[in-house]
């Protein structure tokens, strides 16, 4: 007989490895045509209509490669579509977000410290922020900003801002930076599905029917290309981001997500000049450099120093003393996950196989637990056990305390 905890464990792991896959192949192409796009060269002797051409070379063999401005003069009887690694992206990370956040919403979804709310008032601020994102999003493109591409990407980072501190206002910082990622995704995935795709098909259709097809339906897709392409890198920070409480479990993670989305600009932006050829924007990563500088120093910037009462008062008792309060503290805040045989329901192992039972067991974790539940809050999940922001302090204190002892 089948353990059920096992195999939604295992459902967890096969929709997240499909994500992955469908992820990849859909930034992949993405990056191509965008690529091939800023390549494109002018030759003597081109068709009507062809804006440019491109040799490549891969696999052995060369490709030569034209792109039409409109369509060509006959449709040709074979077209490969690139959608369905866009559709598949969204739909298995839909997916991935039910079975992670939306089954798991107690301890990953919902910090009552923020809102108080009921699993199913969370799924449905979940769902249906995604959607009004995209409506919010599409009726400013089909506005007159979308004859105005700096100003429509300077209000599109706006919305991702407010958006950013709206969802750390509700959810858990994990959640919040996650859904920042979904939110993005959305707006993406619905780009290629409601815009890009349809507005192919109407070219295609006129050019079978005779008619010369409209060039502004190429504009229009190529302005939500241009959208996506800058939108990819900061949608694998977030949904990276999970990993990694430095990024989602501090105070200012609305701000670095933020941030990430400028860095996606500037790192995207070298790309494209290069990819065109026409520039060397070496300036690009010196800017990069100092945003993520400056999201390290956010990371910390809330960190408690040694003259505040009680982190000076925790380094004054002895190692001993420090290690028998740290227990303490592990063990009644975390050990009921972080055990052997957890007593939390609904778990059968401990997370990440990280148990914390024993002084050994403690020692051998320490940075874990400095990083989880020190300098960030990202452990206990919710902070479903209560743990006091002076108990993180005395973490802290002990971790450096004991590094401090090892450098002398």
């Amino acid at each position: 007989m089948y353990d059920l905890a096992a195999m939604w464990a295992w459902l967890d792991f096969a929709v997240r490895w499909i994500h992955v896959i469908t992820g990849i192949a859909w930034i992949g192409s993405s990056f191509y045509f965008i690529a091939l796009d800023l390549g494109l060269r002018e030759a003597e002797n081109m068709p009507d209509g062809v804006k440019g051409e491109e040799w490549q070379v891969h696999g052995g063999g060369f490709y030569h490669i034209r792109k039409y401005m409109v369509a060509p003069a006959a449709m040709p009887e074979h077209l490969t579509w690139f959608k369905w690694e866009a559709y598949s992206t969204w739909l298995s990370g839909a997916a991935l977000l039910a079975i992670v956040y939306w089954a798991g919403a107690e301890l990953l979804l919902i910090d009552p410290s923020k809102a108080d709310l009921a699993t199913w008032q969370a799924i449905v601020i979940s769902a249906t922020s995604l959607t009004l994102g995209w409506l919010i999003y599409d009726r400013l493109c089909k506005s007159k900003l979308g004859y105005r591409p700096t100003a429509l990407m300077l209000l599109l980072f706006i919305l991702l801002v407010v958006m950013a501190w709206g969802y750390d206002q509700i959810f858990t910082g994990r959640a919040a930076l996650l859904h920042l990622g979904a939110f993005t995704a959305t707006i993406m995935s619905a780009n290629v599905f409601f815009i890009i795709i349809p507005n192919q098909k109407v070219v295609v259709a006129d050019l079978k029917a005779g008619r010369t097809p409209d060039p502004d339906y190429g504009r229009i897709a190529k302005l939500r290309s241009t959208h996506n392409n800058y939108l990819t890198l900061p949608v694998l920070f977030l949904m990276l981001s999970n990993h990694y409480p430095l990024a989602f479990a501090t105070e200012y993670n609305w701000v670095i997500a933020s941030l990430v989305f400028l860095m996606g600009v500037t790192i995207r932006h070298w790309f494209n000049e290069r990819h065109a050829g026409t520039s060397n924007p070496s300036w690009t990563w010196a800017v990069t450099a100092l945003l993520f500088i400056a999201i390290m120093g956010l990371s910390t910037a809330r960190l408690p120093t040694s003259s505040e009462p009680d982190v000076a008062a925790f380094s004054k008792i002895s190692k001993a003393e420090q290690q028998a309060a740290i227990e303490e503290i592990v063990l009644g805040r975390c050990s009921m996950c972080h055990a052997r045989d957890p007593v939390w329901e609904g778990l059968h192992w401990p997370p990440k196989g990280l148990v914390l039972e024993t002084s050994a067991d403690i020692a051998r974790a320490a940075e874990q637990i400095y990083l989880q539940a020190g300098v960030t809050n990202a452990m206990p999940p919710a902070n479903v056990t209560l743990m006091e922001a002076g108990e993180r302090h005395k973490i802290m204190a002990w971790y450096q305390n004991a590094k401090s002892s090892l450098q002398e």
